[in-house]
């Protein structure tokens, strides 16, 4: 299965919070996802207001989308950012497209079903990682790529970026470049999602500068807890309620109840008439408007 640029997406979803339990990704020397923001409706938070320059933290949060409509971050504090630096949260000029991305801070035995499900789909995938994954789960990384998905960026230790310097944050998203491009075929990665959504202009700046693009979702629910298991129709209604055109949906693949459900709402999504693409598709069709028509972009997606 191959799809259009050099992988598709998949992005274990980062509404990150730790299925895991702060103590247990401590154990593992990778920081929780408890607390993280995430699709929920509510004014901006204290953390979001005006001040505090290019190293305040924000936390990613925005209100959700209803009966189809485009979800917003009007009030989130954090606007103005989004756009100055390119970050994509949802595609705005892509028409009933949906890009299904999970975020994958380590493995609780669902990833290879999804992979499963994708496959008989034909749907592309990113998955954001993190160096406990990539540790732990080479074979399931292997198999991301060989079968056609995108692997992306998530940091090496899953830390509070914002809090770190240009060199540090540059480090931790090196690592795992080079990890992916020593473990797999894939050797440019270009997608990052921070760690529990927490960002600050320094950290948009430092990926742009590093010819990277940052990504985050307009559709996600609280999956992240391994041992919860609400069942698939819970799975299903949170993201066909939440769906609209552009939408960049974060799942978490530790969940059992994402696994089950995945098919369905992959089915019921289609006879909708949606269509699911690549967020390489997305940064081809970004950049294709940003150059001259016959300009080469210097890429190569053979």
């Amino acid at each position: 299965m191959r799809f259009l640029g050099f992988r598709a997406v998949l992005a274990l979803g980062v509404f990150t919070a730790s299925a895991f339990g702060s103590a247990a990704w401590a154990a593992l020397g990778v920081a929780s996802d408890e607390g993280s923001a995430g699709s929920v409706d509510r004014p901006a938070s204290e953390a979001n207001l005006p001040g505090g320059g290019e190293t305040k933290a924000y936390h990613w949060g925005f209100q959700k989308s209803r009966d189809g409509r485009p979800p917003s971050i009007a009030r989130e504090g954090f606007q103005a950012l989004i756009e100055r630096y390119g970050a994509l949260f949802y595609d705005e000029k892509g028409g009933k497209v949906l890009y299904l991305t999970f975020d994958n801070g380590y493995e609780n035995g669902q990833t290879a079903r999804i992979l499963d499900v994708l496959k008989e789909k034909n749907v592309p995938a990113t998955f954001f990682v993190t160096g406990h994954y990539l540790r732990s789960a080479p074979e399931l990384v292997r198999r991301m790529v060989a079968e056609g998905h995108i692997v992306g960026n998530h940091s090496w230790s899953h830390p509070d970026m914002s809090a770190l310097s240009p060199a540090e944050m540059r480090r931790e998203i090196e690592r795992v470049n080079a990890a992916i491009a020593e473990l797999t075929p894939q050797r440019t990665t270009v997608f990052f999602r921070p760690p529990r959504g927490v960002f600050s202009e320094r950290l948009l700046r430092t990926v742009r500068a590093m010819g990277m693009e940052t990504i985050f979702w307009s559709v996600a629910y609280k999956d992240w807890e391994r041992d919860v298991v609400r069942g698939a129709d819970v799975a299903y209604r949170q993201v066909m309620g939440q769906l609209h055109p552009g939408a960049v949906i974060l799942l978490h693949s530790v969940s059992k109840d994402n696994a089950e459900a995945l098919g369905r709402i992959i089915d019921d999504a289609r006879a909708q008439g949606y269509v699911f693409q690549s967020l390489e598709d997305w940064r081809l069709r970004e950049r294709s408007l940003l150059t001259p028509e016959g300009a080469s972009t210097g890429d190569d997606d053979t």
